[in-house]
């Protein structure tokens, strides 16, 4: 659907840590199975330009993502912060991180990688490709930084609520 231009695209001011919330509520229950701690910290009240849906399918994705590449007694934190171009946004955790090798490779959609979880999850690789899509359909870019048994930090812009 985002291929064909059919799926809606309705930016709006939102606030990010509603956004952040509704995602951890969401998904507190998977992080609880794992004994994980799921946090969101954002220095002060950001309010982005986004589609709520979008953004919404990007956090969970890449939290959904985090849990599963986190050992049980892990921690994932959603971070937004502004800086002067855009919003930043990350989903950090304490798992397994990615080999280098799977890092280049990881939002293109004819490379397309799936990884079991730590808990023997079961992923399609499709998940990275959308979240690229909706992030870029913003205006906004979309990196990883991993080590693997570290961790990785998920990272995406948002454009400035002017």
């Amino acid at each position: 659907m985002t291929q064909s231009g059919k799926l809606p695209y309705e930016p709006q001011k939102i606030k990010f840590t509603d956004i952040a919330f509704d995602v951890v509520e969401i998904l507190k229950p998977n992080a609880s199975a794992k004994n994980i701690l799921l946090n969101t910290i954002s220095i002060e009240e950001i309010t982005v330009f986004a589609d709520i849906n979008m953004l919404k399918t990007v956090l969970r994705n890449l939290v959904s993502n985090a849990l599963k590449f986190t050992n049980p007694g892990g921690r994932i934190e959603i971070i937004a912060e502004k800086t002067q171009l855009n919003i930043l946004i990350s989903v950090s955790d304490t798992g397994i991180g990615i080999k280098p090798e799977i890092v280049k490779n990881m939002f293109n959609i004819t490379q397309m990688h799936s990884t079991v979880g730590t808990a023997d999850e079961k992923g399609s690789g499709l998940g990275l490709v959308l979240c690229k899509e909706f992030v870029e359909k913003h205006g906004g870019k979309i990196w990883v930084e991993s080590e693997v048994g570290k961790g990785s930090t998920f990272k995406f812009t948002f454009p400035l609520n002017d």
